[in-house]
């Protein structure tokens, strides 16, 4: 977790999107790694923190688990109040 402290509340809540969107889908870090032509060990590092996702690779992930990337990017700059 010290990686993940390192990051901008921002990415954080991005990466925590996008994982919640692909346990929410029922996908395996293996079958989203296969549709984005990758290994396991992508996914798994980026939702662990220990690798950062460029903003293609951002895209790419959010495109493949059908995330709305508005609402996504949205929810970065400005959280949801519960």
């Amino acid at each position: 977790m010290a990686k993940r402290d390192a990051h901008d509340d921002r990415y954080v809540r991005a990466i925590e999107a996008l994982r919640i969107a692909r346990h929410n889908a029922r996908i395996t870090q293996v079958e989203l790694a296969t549709a984005l032509g990758k290994r396991q060990q992508f996914v798994s590092k980026y939702e662990s923190g220990e690798r950062r996702l460029d903003i293609i690779e951002f895209l790419d992930v959010a495109k493949a688990l059908e995330l709305d990337i508005e609402s996504t990017l949205r929810d970065m700059i400005e959280p949801r109040r519960v």
